[in-house]
């Protein structure tokens, strides 16, 4: 039986859908192509065990995965929960109408839990471009995805749940996040004020002035002067963010996994300072698979650079 699920890549920031196609027929073999990475290869082991302790156990059959567009790589284990819901649905282990409708995306333990993954935001807000009905995320993503409006996002901590949802047994309880009013509420509110600092009266200057014109600024002084700490506190004196900069800059470290669990939004200008041994490629970003530098995670905030001189 032929049976197709959704996922999607995230490229950048930004997500494409991806089309998770399953067919079984008779045979033994199982062959996962769309050019997929090791981490995707080896989901079969994990989706195996996972579903056993589910309650549920595939048939032998001669199986094959097709995540298309084959020309783009699958990284990663996200894919995970889309290919066991699609293995599930091909061996005729659970019937619904509702598979064509969701987007999904999670990586499976052994136990049958699903693990958070990166790239919630930009994979919601595709989700939402393409008018699906909801989207599945682990639980600790829940929130992050709930920031997109008009799109139901349902947090799950384990297949079992999501499985019980299909076949119509459960329902789930969509995350909504008040987008605007979280913004609002959270937008002052930082770990590193500006106004504890006490003295410093012409260093306060010059980083007042920097901030206000959107100038670089360098502090030369001994060990312990104050140089760091007065950088860690000039992101509460910049101008707050705007809800589309919030978002842009959400998205960054959504990629990166970077974001605080359970958090929606970015709400206060970042403030990154790297160790004066990073690599080029750590501060830049790109690599093997392209990740977000410190440049990027500093995006519409601060990046202090400590002893590069």
């Amino acid at each position: 039986m032929l049976t197709k699920v959704f996922g999607a890549a995230v490229e950048g920031i930004d997500a494409i859908v991806i089309t998770i196609e399953v067919n079984s027929s008779r045979g033994c073999c199982f062959y996962l192509v769309g050019l997929p990475d090791s981490a995707v290869k080896e989901s079969h082991q994990r989706i195996i065990c996972a579903l056993q302790q589910s309650g549920y156990k595939l048939p032998v059959m001669n199986t094959i995965v097709n995540m298309a567009p084959a020309y783009i790589k699958k990284e990663g284990s996200a894919y995970d929960l889309p290919i066991a819901i699609g293995l599930l649905a091909a061996n005729e282990l659970i019937v619904s109408d509702k598979l064509d409708r969701y987007m999904m995306m999670g990586e499976l333990s052994l136990d049958g839990s699903i693990l958070p993954i990166k790239g919630a935001l930009p994979i919601a807000i595709k989700a939402h471009q393409e008018h699906f009905d909801g989207l599945i995320v682990p639980k600790q993503n829940a929130r992050e995805a709930g920031v997109v409006n008009k799109l139901k996002t349902y947090g799950v901590s384990n297949i079992k749940e999501v499985i019980d949802f299909f076949i119509g047994k459960r329902e789930l309880e969509p995350t909504y996040v008040n987008t605007r009013e979280e913004f609002e509420a959270e937008q002052n509110s930082f770990d590193f004020d500006f106004s504890d600092v006490k003295g410093q009266e012409n260093v306060k200057r010059a980083l007042e002035v920097a901030a206000a014109g959107g100038h670089n600024l360098i502090m030369i002084g001994a060990p312990g002067s104050g140089k760091s700490m007065m950088a860690k506190r000039l992101p509460s004196i910049l101008p707050p963010l705007s809800l589309r900069e919030s978002l842009e800059t959400t998205k960054i470290h959504s990629v990166a996994g970077t974001l605080d669990k359970n958090t929606s939004l970015i709400t206060t200008r970042p403030f990154r300072d790297p160790h004066h041994t990073i690599s080029q490629v750590a501060m830049v970003g790109g690599g093997v698979y392209p990740q977000p530098g410190e440049i990027s995670l500093s995006h519409n905030g601060v990046l202090f650079l400590d002893e590069f001189i």
